[in-house]
C-alpha cells in the first residue's frame, strides 16, 4: 500500500506541474564588433579596399593579436561565401596553411582548416581553431577565432612564432563549400608578418591603385596644366 501511495503521489504531483516551463538555454552573446582603433597598438591589422575603410567597409579586413599561448584572428570580407587567411613561405599559392570562415546554407559561419595543394584548397580534418564565433550580416562574413602559437611539427599547420607571408582571399560558397576567390590576384602582405609586431597596414584595392600610381598622378598634373594654360 505504501508503494501504491507513493506512485499516486508522484503522478498527481507531476500533473500539477505539467504547465511549468522547462529551463531554457541562456541567450547567445551577440558577436562583438571588430575594433579598428586598436590597430597598430594592441593588435596588427591589414585593410584592403577604399582608403579609410574599417572592418565593416573594407573589401577585406584581418587583425591578429597574441593572447597567452594563442593568436586571436579576426576576419571580415564583403562576400556572402567565405573569407580566409593563408600562411605561406612565399607570395604564391601552394603549400599554404589556410584558415577560412565559411558561411553555410543554414546561415552559420564555420571555421575550417585547409591546405593549398597547388591551386586547390584541400580541407584538413585537424583544425587548430578554438573559441570560434562568426556572423553573416549586411552581406559580409565576419569571424573571430584563436589558434595556438606553437604546434607539433606538421606540414599542414605552421608555427606562428615564425614569420610568414599572409595571403588574403575571399569568395562565394556553394552549399557551404568554398569556390574560387573573387579576384584573380588576391592581395598578399608585402613582407613576412611577425605576430610579435603590431602594424596597421592599408592596401588599396585595384580601383584605387590606378589613381594612386606615380604615372597616373603625373598624367593628371600634366592634363590639368594643359587645360589651365589652354591650347594655342
Amino acid at each position: 500500500y505504501c508503494f501504491l501511495f507513493l506512485v499516486y503521489y508522484l503522478v498527481m504531483s507531476y500533473s500539477d506541474y505539467t504547465g511549468y516551463p522547462f529551463p531554457t538555454a541562456p541567450p547567445v552573446d551577440p558577436f562583438a564588433k571588430i575594433r579598428v582603433d586598436d590597430c597598430g597598438k594592441t593588435k596588427g591589422c591589414f585593410r584592403y579596399g577604399k582608403p579609410g575603410c574599417n572592418a565593416e567597409t573594407c573589401d577585406y579586413f584581418l587583425s591578429y593579436r597574441r593572447i597567452g599561448a594563442d593568436v586571436e584572428f579576426e576576419l571580415s570580407a564583403d562576400t556572402d561565401g567565405w573569407v580566409a587567411v593563408g600562411f605561406s613561405s612565399d607570395k604564391k599559392m601552394g603549400g599554404d596553411d589556410v584558415m577560412a570562415c565559411v558561411h553555410d546554407d543554414n546561415g552559420r559561419v564555420r571555421i575550417q582548416h585547409f591546405y593549398n595543394v597547388g591551386q586547390w584548397a584541400k580541407e584538413i580534418q585537424r583544425n587548430p581553431a578554438r573559441d570560434e564565433e562568426g556572423v553573416f550580416e549586411n552581406n559580409r562574413v565576419t569571424c573571430r577565432f584563436k589558434r595556438p602559437v606553437y604546434v607539433p611539427r606538421e606540414e599542414t599547420i605552421v608555427d606562428l612564432h615564425l614569420s610568414w607571408y599572409y595571403l588574403f582571399a575571399w569568395g562565394p560558397a556553394i552549399q557551404g563549400s568554398i569556390t574560387r576567390h573573387d579576384i584573380d590576384s588576391p592581395p598578399v602582405s608585402e613582407h613576412v608578418v611577425s605576430i610579435y609586431k603590431y602594424e596597421d597596414i592599408f592596401m588599396p584595392s585595384a580601383a584605387y591603385q590606378t589613381f594612386s600610381s606615380p604615372f597616373c598622378l603625373l598624367l593628371i598634373v600634366a592634363l590639368t596644366f594643359y587645360l589651365l594654360m589652354g591650347t594655342p
